[in-house]
């Protein structure tokens, strides 16, 4: 597990690596200038299906089906968003060099952002990968490492596209075959001017881009995808989910996630409006546009964000989020526990409605929607985390989870910035395995694992400063080792400083009382919060299980903070979890 999580590990190495401008351009004296890289892809992979000669991808003669990328809305030359980042698929015909294999050559690029974003994959039947440099704006440089996954063996949990055939000259295979989105990072606030690839035999780049997304908004509301699952199914139907925010402002964008999909999802309309109650609109619903358009058709995996729209977004309120699903959608990425009744109406596009008639079904999932931001603010505080981040045991429709809890808190001083904050809980999520496969349609909505979702779940949210990993206990309960927990929960702080995130752990809370939680299990607990605590590897440590530990019995949990089914707390011990942070480790 750890071993497919490095295969997409990337480091910043700015230490060391920036050379004065005069310097660079010495280096530099003799090589060729930057071009943009359709210029020089070298590498055929597409091929139709009845034409498999087209193409030679991994050099035995394989490639990927035409009518398979298709089938998934990866067509030529069509713009794909994916953790956060604006690529474009190849305007190639099938058979037509359609990606660079990486060997140093200098692409010419552009933009300000927080992280470099490449769409690749690996043919060389393991993970391929090699040093690459930055080349600034000013003559400066930085390093980035760029590792890629193999096409038909790296995880499914981190890809961004599976397809399900390969074409080969002796006919086509079963798949499935995968392309990936990496994204290393950048120095805040330099422009981009070039980027050096590495030297890897078997690493193929199709796109490139500078991400900008996370610039200039604050997450105020954000959910994980657990999976991808059956629903409905709903045809002709609106979804009116209700949201709550953390931090407010002035304008807002909303995030639609088609994220572990196999086919594409087509959003006719959608609105925005502020809860009175119920699918009831406090005022009339406000449209939401895509590029201009009143709707948008989200490629397999990729996600779509709305125009910026000047709307007043409250903090601490429920939102109304509506869109028409003019299709039939009878699977789709959803966060399962959502704590929340929202609606599902009857046949119609009701998203402009103010009033709930037409709303006569509730729905206690998140299917789609994935994140709600704001403009301005000062950046936001992500939790990542299980089923007790997620709520579960909380009650419904009170927005009483601890990360609710927070974010009141910080809107009620003045001591650090009024940060948004992300939960990002999924429950049952385990941090070093998956529970979710990362492909097909399933009835597990755990997740993927903490490190195989932090990309994704953390590192692409708007201008996040802080994280917070709250997880664990479901590794110890399902047989994982502390040693195996430390080493995951090692990773993921390491991965959190390597983007200039401000990495906090909490301890695992007790659990004695709870079929799974036997001393054994509790002796392992013990021995990850110790780490925790000692450890140093974190930022700093919030307590949880000091906070709500029986003083008697430490292996339990106080049974006033108890939900009744001893591993999760209920109302009053998510406030005290919440209550008990210390706001000043959270400053960025």
């Amino acid at each position: 597990m750890r071993r497919s999580v490095r295969r997409i590990l990337v480091v910043l190495a700015l230490c060391g690596s920036l050379v004065p401008a005069v310097s660079a351009r010495a280096v530099e004296k003799g090589r060729a200038a930057p071009v943009p890289l359709e210029r020089l892809f070298d590498n055929v992979a597409v091929s139709e299906d009845g034409r498999p000669g087209q193409a030679d991808f991994d050099e035995s003669g394989a490639s990927l089906s035409a009518r398979d990328l298709t089938a998934a809305g990866w067509t030529p030359g069509r713009a794909l968003t994916v953790q956060g980042a604006r690529l474009t698929w190849p305007k190639r015909r099938p058979g037509e060099p359609d990606n660079v294999r990486a060997a140093g050559q200098d692409v010419r690029i552009t933009g300000r952002g927080d992280a470099l974003a490449f769409l690749v994959a690996g043919t060389a039947g393991a993970e391929v990968g090699g040093p690459g440099t930055v080349t600034y704006a000013n003559g400066s440089r930085s390093g980035y490492r760029l590792t890629a996954p193999d096409w038909r063996t790296g995880p499914l949990a981190t890809k961004a596209v599976a397809l399900p055939h390969l074409n080969t000259p002796g006919g086509q295979l079963t798949g499935p075959a995968r392309l990936y989105v990496v994204t290393v990072p950048l120095v805040p606030g330099r422009a981009v001017a070039s980027v050096r690839l590495p030297r890897a035999t078997g690493l193929h780049v199709f796109a490139l881009s500078v991400r900008t997304a996370t610039r200039g908004w604050t997450g105020s509301w954000t959910t994980a995808t657990g999976g991808y699952t059956a629903v409905g199914p709903w045809t002709d139907r609106t979804l009116r989910l209700v949201v709550h925010t953390s931090a407010g402002g002035p304008r807002v964008r909303v995030r639609f996630d088609n994220t572990f999909a196999a086919a594409p999802v087509r959003i006719g309309s959608a609105s925005v409006a502020v809860q009175a109650s119920g699918a009831t609109a406090r005022a009339t619903p406000v449209a939401l546009a895509f590029g201009g358009a009143p709707g948008v058709t989200i490629p397999a995996g990729g996600q779509a964000y709305t125009d910026p729209l000047g709307f007043s977004a409250p903090a601490d309120a429920n939102l109304l989020v509506s869109f028409h699903l003019p299709g039939t959608v009878s699977a789709a990425p959803v966060h399962g526990l959502a704590q929340q009744r929202s609606y599902v109406s009857e046949p119609g596009d009701h998203a402009a409605d103010g009033a709930a008639g037409a709303y006569t079904a509730t729905i206690t999932r998140w299917p789609l929607l994935a994140g709600v931001d704001v403009s301005g603010g000062p950046g936001s505080v992500v939790l990542l985390g299980d089923s007790i981040t997620d709520g579960d045991k909380s009650t419904v429709d009170a927005n009483r989870r601890w990360p609710d809890v927070l974010a009141g808190r910080l809107l009620r001083q003045s001591t650090v910035p009024r940060y948004g904050v992300l939960n990002l809980g999924v429950s049952g999520n385990r941090v070093v395995t998956d529970r979710y496969p990362g492909d097909g349609i399933s009835t597990d909505m755990a997740g993927v694992s903490a490190l195989h979702r932090f990309d994704r779940d953390v590192l692409a949210q708007p201008s996040a400063r802080t994280a917070v990993v709250f997880e664990g206990v479901n590794d110890l309960r399902w047989g994982a080792s502390a040693e195996q927990v430390v080493a995951g929960l090692r990773e993921l702080g390491a991965r959190g400083h390597a983007r200039g995130l401000r990495m906090l752990a909490a301890t695992i809370l007790p659990c004695e009382g709870e079929a799974r939680c036997t001393a054994a299990v509790d002796t392992e607990r013990v021995a990850v919060n110790e780490w925790i605590r000692d450890a140093g590897v974190f930022d700093g440590v919030l307590d949880f299980d000091a906070v709500l530990r029986d003083p008697q019995r430490p292996a339990r949990m106080l049974p006033a903070y108890d939900s009744g089914d001893h591993l999760h707390p209920g109302d009053a011990g998510l406030a005290a979890l919440a209550d008990s942070v210390d706001l000043r480790l959270l400053r960025g």
